[in-house]
């Protein structure tokens, strides 16, 4: 059986997603697509609209055949560490082909400055540390390294200012780094910029659909013209069960919790807090009256609003730095989080066991690799702001057997 890997959020699924998935089955003739997709919190250091698990239902309903679980571990990191958890994860499945969506649209340059970076690799990193020790975020500085070891501009460049052209690079990085067979092609985005947050088109933005619920706090004909039926029923299921859709204001007293009760010893020790950040942290969070306010006061041209959100998420989740070096000192993914299956994906899990190293869990249990345990925690942070009664019925989805469908 032939396997194409998907790295995805699907927050929401919308149609831009499903054109994604349906032009890589096309591309590669594959009989079983394989979604790596992140949990609860996500790469930009986000919270899902809507958690894992409706997510999932929504990828399975609209022709994935297996969702994974991308772990904590990798999902809250820059790309780099989020590509590499991804690849890891595809590679323990055993898939033939990783396409991606990228505003460049074509695979060739991607692989043309990838040969630049492996020829060039000691001076971009020397670079990389200069513009970085000159105060430019890491993503002005990444792309500015690039500009200067590059020899043919027209073959050699990527806007690696575009979050999926990065994303992209990082994949062939991250295939590279673990020695995978695994064949890469892309997919160009169609209509909307990822960063759009205006909704007019059916093929929208991620960034616009969530700008828009957030703002109506309902589904109206924007929404629904970018969404296919399906996401839009998970989204109102899940609106009802939880009360709420997913947003950064609603953890906003938690997070100001933490930093006026921690010293700034303790905040030192969280992933993220670096270079004396500490300080702002408290000297901020006595000013803010929201989680938009606060993060515009921390904001600087070094640190972007996804540094500092990921920041926010691990100070979330209590997550310390030692925690996430101890973690990445294992030399491979320890295990997969089964989230979602067809029919087919059943067939195609059955098809490698053998050749399988990595278990794969279906739900929680009383005995975890240290790997699920901060997945657990950050589930349980996740459903804070919800009521008790309907967080326990969310809750207990850990502990369900996965999303399946029959084949009609």
């Amino acid at each position: 059986m032939k396997a194409t890997g998907l790295i995805v959020e699907y927050n929401p699924f919308h149609n831009g997603h499903l054109h994604h998935l349906e032009q890589a089955k096309v591309k590669t003739n594959a009989d079983c697509l394989i979604a790596c997709m992140s949990g609860n919190f996500l790469q930009r250091g986000e919270p899902a609209l809507v958690d894992k698990f409706h997510r999932a239902k929504m990828a399975i309903d609209q022709g994935v055949d297996l969702v994974i679980e991308l772990p904590y571990l990798y999902a809250v990191q820059h790309s780099d560490l989020f590509s590499l958890g991804a690849v890891k994860i595809l590679n323990e499945l055993t898939v033939d082909y990783l396409i991606f969506g990228s505003e460049a649209g074509e695979i060739d340059s991607f692989q043309s400055l990838f040969h630049t970076y492996m020829q060039n690799k000691g001076t971009f990193n020397t670079q990389l540390k200069k513009k970085l020790a000159e105060g430019l975020s890491f993503p002005k500085a990444n792309q500015q390294a690039f500009e200067l070891i590059s020899v043919d501009k027209e073959t050699d460049m990527v806007d690696l200012t575009k979050p999926n052209n990065i994303l992209g690079f990082s994949y062939l990085k991250a295939i590279a780094e673990t020695n995978s067979s695994i064949k890469i092609d892309t997919i160009a985005r169609k209509q909307s910029d990822y960063h759009d947050e205006t909704l007019t088109t059916p093929i929208a933005s991620a960034t616009s659909i969530r700008k828009t619920i957030k703002e109506q706090n309902k589904l109206s004909a924007p929404t629904n013209l970018a969404l296919p039926i399906n996401s839009h029923q998970y989204l109102e299921s899940y609106k009802k069960s939880a009360g709420i859709w997913h947003s950064w204001e609603a953890y906003f007293p938690f997070l100001q919790f933490r930093v006026l009760t921690e010293s700034k010893e303790e905040l030192a020790q969280i992933q993220g807090v670096d270079e004396g950040l500490e300080y702002a942290l408290i000297q901020s969070a006595h000013k803010a009256r929201s989680f938009t306010e606060w993060i515009d006061l921390l904001k600087s041209k070094r640190y972007t609003y996804t540094r500092l959100q990921r920041m926010f998420v691990h100070l979330l989740t209590n997550t310390s730095k030692d925690t996430i070096s101890r973690l990445h000192q294992q030399e491979s993914i320890v295990c997969m989080r089964l989230l979602g299956m067809s029919e087919q994906g059943k067939r195609y899990l059955n098809h490698t066991k053998k050749i399988r190293s990595a278990p794969v869990y279906t739900q929680l249990r009383k005995e975890l690799p240290d790997l699920m345990k901060l997945d657990e925690r950050a589930t349980d942070v996740y459903y804070l702001p919800i009521a008790l009664d309907k967080r326990q019925k969310l809750r207990a989805q850990e502990f369900s057997a996965p999303y399946y469908k029959k084949s009609r």
